[in-house]
């Protein structure tokens, strides 16, 4: 991942075929949702099949387990069969979850396209699942399908929210909500995968078939040593947190005319091993709430304070998890919808968690929006203010929240803290608010990363 860009705008920019799938993802009318008569059993026993096997719980340790880049080529040859170990189940997962949705959602093309992007990538990835990757010629292919399914995707989550828009009077608020919760986080998982081999692939470049060893990297590689793959082994978040500052601090200026002051102490020089794309966005989110409202409420001339604590190493500590039945619409609603198998979490015997408290003097949350800021909430938005927000009209702080620099388009939708406590979660960490009406509201985040790199 190049580091010569801002941290906010870098991003990671699936050959055969699946007889048993009728159409290709180029096709994405919703009336043309189906697959071919003769062969759907046997296809929905494929997807079937994948979706519902056992799928071994992923940890942040196995992303760095195969060592700082440029990697060997047997190195790159594991790292890419391990990729290809992990993502096709997910995907059929994925493809029976939106199955599994009212026949009138999946008929929404907006639902319909999300669908079919998913039996591309599968349909692409399977015939490397027959057999192993054992020549770097076959990875150079690989890589491929793998940027390949990184750009089909990266769109998925503004097109499902205008699919879901469209079809809000045949879905309920908390349906839809217990839906996007699980996609969404299943989907950071398989782009994390794809992403995580990719990096490892371009950082190992050049390499032949004929090397037992990468060649030199270039002299002026814009890829730090502390980077492993997308993970930075060293991320201080005081710097994101100064970056995000920065970022939402203009935006506010150009809105408001003023910017408020942030005020950074407790440890700022913590460092741990995380994901720098991961924690910008969460950091980004949670300072546009906390300067809006206090701009809003007139006390811009009050600091943000923020206080970064690190945890003492507990040797052995893993997160909790809960097993994984994501396939099915039907949730039940007092279940947590964190998905086991999709989850990362810590193995590592060094584990290390950083908590974030951002205090804002914004005057609070009122009480009866509180039970609701963790909802994908889509009825204070209307099909008008949607339109807007594509020919650039919508309220220009809201588009500050991106992910992959492509969420602007559903600002407003309040997908923020619902994403940001996903990104968090999904790493065995947490955000937590506390909210005082008429004067402020603290919000604690904790990441769950990994301690000591070797």
């Amino acid at each position: 991942m190049s580091r010569t860009l801002p941290l906010r705008v870098q991003r990671w920019h699936l050959g055969g075929t699946l007889s048993l799938l009728h159409r290709s993802s180029t096709s994405q009318a919703g009336h043309n949702w189906t697959l071919h008569r003769s062969g759907s059993d046997a296809a929905r026993d494929e997807v079937a099949q994948l979706a519902s096997s056992p799928r071994r719980r992923l940890t942040l340790t196995d992303l760095l387990r195969q060592g700082r880049p440029p990697l060997s080529k047997e190195a790159l040859l594991a790292s890419a069969n391990f990729t290809l170990s992990l993502l096709p189940a997910r995907l059929a997962s994925r493809i029976q979850a939106l199955r599994n949705l009212p026949f009138i959602v999946v008929s929404n093309p907006h639902v319909s396209k999300i669908y079919h992007n998913y039996l591309h990538s599968l349909s692409a990835l399977l015939p490397y699942q027959q057999r192993q990757i054992t020549t770097l010629e076959e990875e150079n292919q690989f890589g491929d399908v793998l940027a390949d399914l990184v750009q089909t995707h990266t769109n998925t989550i503004p097109v499902l929210a205008r699919g879901f828009l469209e079809c809000r009077k045949y879905v309920s608020p908390e349906d839809v909500t217990r839906f996007l919760d699980t996609h969404l986080r299943a989907r950071i998982g398989t782009r994390l995968i794809a992403e995580q081999h990719l990096a490892l692939h371009f950082a190992s470049q050049p390499l032949s078939d004929g090397d037992a060893e990468p060649k030199s990297p270039p002299p002026k590689s814009p890829i730090p040593s502390n980077y492993i793959g997308v993970i930075d082994t060293a991320l201080q978040p005081a710097r994101i947190i100064r970056l995000c500052e920065d970022f939402v601090g203009e935006i506010c200026e150009l809105k408001y005319g003023v910017r408020p002051r942030l005020e950074i102490g407790g440890e700022p020089e913590a460092a741990f091993a995380h994901i720098p794309v991961h924690v910008e966005y969460i950091v980004t989110e949670l300072l546009k709430n906390a300067f809006r409202a206090t701009i809003e409420s007139g006390n811009e001339r009050e600091p943000i304070e923020v206080t970064i604590a690190a945890a003492p190493d507990v040797p052995g500590r893993e997160p909790p998890y809960q097993e994984e039945s994501d396939a099915s619409f039907q949730y039940d609603t007092n279940v947590d919808t964190t998905s086991t198998n999709e989850a990362i979490g810590n193995s590592n015997p060094s584990s290390q968690s950083i908590t974030i408290r951002i205090r804002d003097r914004g005057g609070g949350i009122p009480p009866e929006v509180l039970p609701h800021i963790w909802s994908y909430s889509f009825t204070t938005f209307s099909d008008m203010d949607f339109h807007n927000s594509e020919n650039g009209n919508l309220d220009a702080l809201n588009t500050i929240s991106g992910s992959g620099g492509h969420l602007s388009t559903i600002a407003g939708l309040g997908y923020g803290l619902p994403l940001s406590r996903a990104y968090a979660e999904y790493f065995g960490g947490s955000i937590a608010v506390q909210s005082l009406w008429g004067w402020g509201t603290d919000v604690y985040l904790t990441l769950q990363g990994v301690g000591k790199i070797d």
